[in-house]
C-alpha cells in the first residue's frame, strides 16, 4: 500500500472532467484575488463567493472547510478534514490558503491515511508561486509521518526485525547496513541478544547514514525497534498485547525523519541506529535474575523481562557513543507506561543532559505539533535501579520509588556518553487507541515532524 498520495503542487487550477474542489477558509485571512479569480474562471461566481464569505455553503459536489482559527493546530485539523473527504477513486483539488500553507498541506496528507486500501488523492493548488516550496515541504514531511505509521501498524507476523531493517533501507533510500547475531555477539551486544533470544527471528542493529553536508554537527538518532513485545517471561496481560506491534515506533520515527531529511535535501549529517528485536517467551528466553553484559562492559540485572526496550537501547547508545563520534545524540522509544500516566497522550517525556538541546527540542515540538515536556533526571532516584550483582537493574528494585519513566531515563544515561543527549519516551504519544482527525487508530508517527523541524533549524 502506498504511504501517501503523489505530491502534486500546482500554481494554477487544472480542471478535469468533473472535479471536486475543496476550499479552506481561515478566519480573518481572506483568500488572495488569484485564488478567487481562478474559481471564478472555472466555476463561476457561486464558488468564488463561497471562498470569500464565511457561513456560505459550497455548491455540490464541492467542499468547504472552516478552520477553527489561524493557529497551526487548527490549520492542520482543517487540512485533515479535506484529506479524509478524498477517496482513491474520487480525488479532490484543494486550494491551499496562503496563511499556514505548510500546516494545511501536512494536515491534508495526514488526513488521507487509510488503514485498509489506498489513500485518498488530493491535488494541492498553491495560492502563489512562492507558496509552492512550503506546501511541498509540509506534504513531504507528512508523507514521512504516514510511512512511519504504516511501519508501526504492520502486523508482527509480517514485521520481523529483519523485515524492519529491509524496510528501513527501502524507504529511506540512504546507505543502510543491518548487523545480525554473528556481528553482534563477538562485539558484546548482550542487551539486544538477550531480548531477541526467545524469538525465532534474529535481532539486529541497523545503521542508516545520510550525509547532506560534512559541515556542522554529526547527529545520531537511536530508535527502539521491538517489533513485538509480549513481555517475554514476564508476560503482559492479554488486553495489552494487540498494540505491541507498535513497540518499534521509535525506530519508525528515525526512519521517517531520515527519509524526510533526504527528500528535503537538508544540509545536515545524520546517522540512524535502530535496535531491532522481538521479545518473546520460550525455552531460550532471558529470565528474571539473569545478568546481561552490554556493549562496552556495563552490566544489568534482569528484574523484569518486560523492561526490554532499555536493554536494546543501552547497547545501541553505547556503541554509537563509542564508534560514531556524535556531536548530538537523541533516542526515541515507547519505553514506559509511567510516561503515559504522568503526561497522558498529548506530550512525550523529554529528558536531557543538556539544557540548550532540551530547549531546542521543546521549541521544535511546538512548531511541529509533536509536543514534549521536559522531565527531571533526579539523581536521588538512581538507588531505585541499584543492583547487588550488576551495575544496575532494568526495573525498579525499590518499590517506594514510583517514577518509572525517570528511572528508565537514568538507566540509559550512563550509556549515552559525554555528548549532548536527549531521550524521548513516546509511550503515550506513539500510538492512539481511537481515531483522531489527522490520525487513524494505531501508530501516530510521533517524532518525525519534531526531528525534521529541529534538524531544519540546525541546517540554517
Amino acid at each position: 500500500m502506498a504511504d501517501a498520495p503523489p505530491i502534486l503542487v500546482l500554481t494554477d487550477l487544472v480542471v478535469g472532467d468533473s472535479p471536486r474542489v475543496a476550499v479552506i477558509r481561515v478566519p480573518g485571512r481572506p483568500p488572495s484575488s488569484a485564488v478567487t479569480d481562478q474559481l471564478m474562471d472555472h466555476f463561476g461566481p457561486a464558488l468564488a463567493a463561497v471562498a470569500r464569505e464565511p457561513d456560505m455553503a459550497a455548491p455540490d459536489p464541492h467542499l468547504v472547510v472552516d478552520a477553527a482559527d489561524d493557529s497551526p493546530e487548527a490549520l492542520r485539523a482543517a487540512g485533515a478534514q479535506v484529506g479524509r473527504a478524498a477517496g482513491s477513486d474520487d480525488p479532490l483539488i484543494c486550494l491551499v490558503p496562503a496563511h499556514g500553507s505548510v500546516e494545511v498541506a501536512a494536515g491534508i496528507v495526514l488526513g488521507t491515511q487509510n488503514l485498509v486500501g489506498d489513500p485518498g488523492l488530493v491535488e494541492l493548488v498553491a495560492p502563489n508561486p512562492g507558496a509552492v516550496e512550503p506546501i511541498e515541504r509540509g506534504a513531504r514531511v507528512a508523507t514521512a509521518v504516514l510511512m512511519a505509521r504504516r511501519l508501526a501498524n504492520t502486523p508482527s507476523d509480517i514485521k520481523s526485525p529483519t523485515w524492519l531493517a529491509d524496510q528501513a533501507a527501502a524507504v529511506s533510500r540512504v546507505p543502510t547496513v543491518a548487523h545480525g547475531p554473528d556481528w553482534l555477539m563477538p562485539r558484546g551486544f548482550g542487551g539486544i541478544l538477550a531480548v531477541g533470544a526467545g524469538s525465532a527471528h534474529d535481532p539486529n542493529l541497523t545503521v542508516l547514514q545520510y550525509r547532506g553536508s560534512d559541515a556542522g554537527p554529526h547527529v545520531v538518532l537511536v530508535g527502539k525497534g521491538i517489533t513485538f513485545d509480549s513481555g517475554g517471561l514476564s508476560l503482559k496481560p492479554p488486553p495489552a498485547m494487540p498494540l505491541m506491534k507498535t513497540d518499534m515506533s521509535g525506530a519508525a520515527a528515525v526512519i521517517g525523519a531520515i527519509t524526510a531529511v533526504r527528500e528535503l535535501r537538508l544540509p545536515v549529517r545524520v546517522t540512524g541506529v535502530l535496535a531491532c528485536a522481538e521479545n518473546m517467551p520460550s525455552g531460550s528466553a532471558m529470565r528474571p535474575g539473569d545478568v546481561v553484559r552490554h556493549y562496552g562492559g556495563r552490566t544489568t540485572e534482569i528484574r523484569n523481562t518486560d523492561a526490554e526496550g532499555r536493554l536494546v537501547l543501552a547497547d545501541a547508545l553505547a556503541w554509537a557513543a563509542d564508534t560514531l563520534a556524535p556531536d548530538v545524540m537523541i533516542d526515541l522509544a515507547t519505553l514506559t507506561g509511567a510516561a503515559t500516566v504522568g503526561l497522558g497522550r498529548q506530550h512525550a517525556a523529554l529528558y536531557s543532559n543538556d539544557d540548550r538541546l532540551a530547549r531546542q527540542l521543546a521549541l521544535a515540538g511546538q512548531r511541529s505539533g509533536d509536543a514534549v515536556w521536559r522531565m527531571p533526571l533526579v539523581s536521588a532516584y538512581e538507588s531505585a535501579i541499584a543492583s547487588d550483582i550488576a551495575d544496575s537493574a532494568n526495573s525498579n528494585t525499590d518499590a517506594t520509588t514510583q517514577a518509572g519513566s525517570i528511572t528508565a531515563a537514568l538507566f540509559l544515561q550512563p550509556f549515552a556518553g559525554k555528548a549532548p543527549w536527549a531521550h524521548l519516551d513516546i509511550a503515550g504519544v506513539g500510538r492512539t487507541e481511537s481515531d483522531r482527525p489527522d490520525c487513524r487508530k494505531g501508530g501516530t508517527g510521533f517524532g518525525v515532524s519534531l526531528l525534521v523541524a529541529w534538524l531544519s533549524r540546525l541546517a540554517r
